[in-house]
């Protein structure tokens, strides 16, 4: 082929690599999910009681806070460790806050926040997939594909906040009875995945709402006072060593970059 009989296609530059800006789902994400999931619980208590900040009060630094953060997060081009746990960590936060001023402030019965969250998340995901046709977490690669993943992000952790007090309200089970019986739901819907065929969309959001009343039943086993069936650490020390350990990990994924997602596996396509 000459120079003179090539298409305009054959000098077209190749098409840019999409850049996801959320982490692959590896071990490492999940425990540092738990791990913000505890400082959540652990770090609300401690503003609301302790700091005697109130509900109210905690809530509205801890929007301010998330609101910077999703900026910072919104403006990165690609996934950077250090930036999406911080988001991650303060919506946590501010999804506690969200279900328990219903529950606490407004006196929302725990039966409607629970159906409300669920019915919220539900209606994400559909538009989601309206607008996109697709819900892989591996395309996260525009301002608008973001949106509705910290939209769907913060939907799980107000529904795993009502869900989870509403099963401990009914059942009466301690800390650890509840960490464990959450642990062995979550491990039910693993099986499910791997052994059955459950989707994988499915099976990754259904764990991340259940991964929600997992951590913060041991951050509360961990840090309320014996009397009540807890370890008496308190909610400072269980905090700053969630956060210790949290940090630990982020500075080893930026590292390494175990779990950043390889360009040729961004896909549009549902996972």
């Amino acid at each position: 082929m000459t120079n003179e009989t090539r298409s305009a296609s054959d000098f077209r530059a190749p098409a840019r690599a999409r850049r996801n800006k959320v982490p692959e789902i590896t071990a490492y994400f999940w425990v540092i999910k738990v791990l913000c999931t505890t400082v959540g619980e652990t770090a609300a208590d401690y503003l609301n009681a302790q700091l005697g900040l109130g509900l109210t009060g905690t809530s509205l630094v801890m929007t301010a806070l998330l609101a910077l953060a999703l900026v910072a997060q919104f403006r990165t081009a690609t996934y950077r460790p250090a930036v999406y746990w911080l988001v991650v960590v303060l919506v946590s936060v501010v999804g506690t806050l969200i279900s328990d001023n219903l529950t606490d402030n407004l006196g929302v019965p725990l039966e409607v926040t629970t159906a409300v969250f669920a019915a919220a998340l539900a209606v994400t995901f559909a538009v989601w997939f309206k607008a996109e046709g697709t819900l892989s977490i591996r395309s996260i690669d525009s301002v608008r594909r973001e949106g509705y993943y910290w939209a769907a992000v913060l939907f799980t952790f107000a529904l795993g906040t009502a869900a989870g007090d509403l099963v401990a309200e009914r059942m009466s089970l301690g800390y650890w009875v509840a960490a464990v019986l959450f642990a062995l739901v979550i491990a039910a819907v693993a099986l499910a995945h791997y052994a059955m065929g459950l989707g994988a969309v499915l099976s990754f959001w259904t764990v991340y709402v259940l991964t929600r009343p997992l951590g913060a039943s041991v951050g509360d086993y961990l840090s309320q006072p014996a009397d009540e069936g807890g370890l008496e650490f308190g909610t400072v020390i269980t905090s700053a060593l969630f956060l210790t350990v949290i940090l630990g990990l982020v500075v080893l994924l930026t590292l390494s970059r175990r779990d950043v997602t390889d360009e040729e596996q961004v896909s549009p396509q549902a996972e």
